[in-house]
């Protein structure tokens, strides 16, 4: 997977830089997962042509594409922590967030519900 999650050279919001402030302006885990998710939403209920999300949810295989891509993400995250590779595994689990967002959209479970489970089991 390329770093951006949609849209050759432009980022899953649709702007083609990422955010680029320092340390402590960095957006909450939070509102950043919200937005990401707004955008696979949006994809999702306008299916824009040349989109990656958009041929997530519309390939032949169904939601099996995306269970297969959320499989291929985690095995490059264990492959990335054993090897040591900082870069790469920060890399590799963004892809993986990513397409287990995708997955809650497929599933019609919202970003709220899952970050709802992470504070309760804090």
């Amino acid at each position: 997977m390329s770093d951006d999650f949609d849209d050759a050279g432009e980022n899953a919001d649709g702007g083609g830089e990422g955010h680029s402030g320092g340390e402590g302006d960095r957006e909450s885990a939070d509102e950043v997962l919200r937005e990401l998710f707004d955008v696979i939403e949006d994809r999702k209920a306008n299916l824009p042509e040349g989109s990656y999300t958009t041929s997530l949810f519309t390939h032949e295989k169904g939601v099996n594409a995306v269970l297969e891509k959320v499989g291929e993400e985690a095995t490059e995250v264990i492959l990335a922590a054993k090897d040591g590779e900082d870069a790469e595994l920060a890399a590799e689990s963004a892809d993986l967030v990513y397409h287990l967002l995708v997955t809650l959209s497929m599933a019609d479970v919202d970003v709220d519900d899952l970050l709802d489970e992470l504070a309760r089991r804090r």
